[in-house]
């Protein structure tokens, strides 16, 4: 029977080593993992060490890259240099940018000759780069190679197997020719040329951000594609399973903003109270302010309120559908970002076909409205509710369409810059919209 971290936490607790062994004695790794990263921190290390050392390797290197540095803190010198040496040098790079600068230095220091200089080569790019992603552990063919001299290479060539299903054809200055299917070469006849057997390989930049990068990757379904430098030399490889996990993170991050929090990069359980609250009080504080901003626009019309005390009751539905249908824009503008379809430069197009979008969107929901509105409340406030959602719809669209390409200009993430400035601006203009409607139509 699998033990539960709250048991394993007791037994820590009580100092009883021997039943720690035991109850992990068994059972497999994805339960071991689950029960490493649920652990409070404190007893993590604890019931780490007392893993097998295969499993220990296993687990360690499918945790989030946050609880691997948390980890490396809590063991010994000895043991972070055996797991570390393990890991691929981009999940390295990730570590490294989790734990301080002295830690990191140390890290690497303990890192033999050539992985030290395979874990600088990722380092030496930008965050959120394609290079900060890709594996430089490779194997390169070239064009005078004979199969048997390519599969001889291969085997003196220890990599992750995944980067080995498609390899890169490159003349001696190390520019892509093509990719080899590695099952075409096991089937090919040893004295062949391998530069028969190439296809056309298309080349990502190391410069490329990493969620656009991957995108295509996923799209042209490559098991392994090509990564190059400035100088269009072939440096590493980004495959079709690191692509995956590249756009995993992305959607988890993307959801978590669209919903007012930063998202936890480690299970919620084993997350602390503090830093839950951290990871949505920012949020908070933007939408306290959006609120302010509201507060101020009701009172600036006050006398209209007064007036006509039924204006109050239709609030909450025309701000909510504002808010709603400019983060649908948004929504739908930063998924066509990230999928290549749309680029900053094409506002202009942007910004009038989510104008229609809004146009026609309002004038369904602003018929309905006057409709109903006019039918129990008189067709005067009928028409301000009409007219009001019409313009609401029309505005929230294309501003939510835009904000994304002018966070894109900003180098921020549009996830996170569209949510808290679509809530803000829909709540206010919406009011003041509604307000100035009413006033003419009603002569308030």
């Amino acid at each position: 029977m699998t033990p539960t971290p709250e048991q394993l936490s007791e037994l820590v607790d009580a100092g009883d080593l021997a039943a720690i062994s035991h109850a992990l004695d068994g059972i497999g790794i994805a339960q071991s993992l689950s029960i490493v990263e649920r652990l409070p921190a404190g007893y993590r290390a604890v019931v780490f060490r007392l893993l097998d050392k295969d499993a220990a390797m296993a687990v360690f290197e499918a945790l989030d890259p946050e609880l691997q540095a948390e980890l490396i803190g809590e063991l010994r010198d000895d043991e972070v240099r055996g797991l570390f040496e393990e890991l691929d040098p981009e999940e390295r790079v990730e570590v490294l940018d989790e734990v301080p600068a002295a830690v990191a230095s140390r890290l690497m220091r303990g890192l033999s000759g050539p992985e030290q200089q395979l874990t600088g080569v990722v380092l030496g790019y930008p965050p959120r780069s394609l290079g900060r992603r890709m594996s430089p552990e490779l194997v390169l063919l070239h064009p005078t190679d004979t199969v048997r001299e390519s599969l001889r290479r291969i085997r003196a060539t220890p990599i992750p197997t995944d980067s080995l299903a498609e390899l890169p054809l490159c003349s001696p200055e190390r520019i892509l020719l093509g990719m080899v299917d590695l099952g075409a070469l096991l089937r090919s006849d040893l004295d062949a040329p391998v530069a028969e057997l190439q296809r056309r390989g298309v080349a990502l930049h190391v410069h490329d951000d990493a969620e656009h990068a991957a995108v295509q990757v996923v799209d042209s379904g490559a098991a392994v594609t090509a990564v190059v430098d400035e100088e269009d030399r072939v440096v590493g490889v980004l495959t079709l399973e690191a692509a995956r996990e590249i756009l995993a993170e992305e959607a988890d991050t993307d959801a978590a903003r669209s919903g007012a929090t930063e998202p936890l990069a480690r299970p919620y359980l084993a997350t602390s109270v503090v830093r839950l609250a951290r990871s949505r009080v920012v949020w908070l504080l933007v939408l306290a302010i959006s609120a302010i901003l509201t507060v101020q626009v009701l009172e600036l019309f006050e006398g209209q309120l007064e007036q006509v005390v039924t204006l109050a009751l239709f609030i909450p539905l025309l701000t909510g559908t504002a808010g709603n249908t400019g983060a649908q824009a948004a929504t739908t503008v930063t998924r066509a970002l990230a999928l290549g379809d749309v680029r900053t430069r094409d506002v202009r197009r942007i910004f009038l076909r989510e104008s229609a979008v809004g146009v026609l969107m309002g004038s369904l929901l602003g018929t309905l409205g006057f409709v109903l509105a006019g039918a129990v409340y008189g067709f005067d406030l009928g028409l301000v509710i009409g007219l009001t959602l019409l313009s609401v719809c029309t505005i929230a669209a294309a501003v939510g369409g835009c904000m994304p390409l002018v966070a894109r200009t900003l180098h921020a993430d549009p996830a996170v810059f569209s949510t808290p400035f679509i809530s803000t601006f829909c709540d206010a203009s919406g009011l003041v919209v509604y307000f100035l409607i009413a006033s003419a139509v009603l002569g308030i």
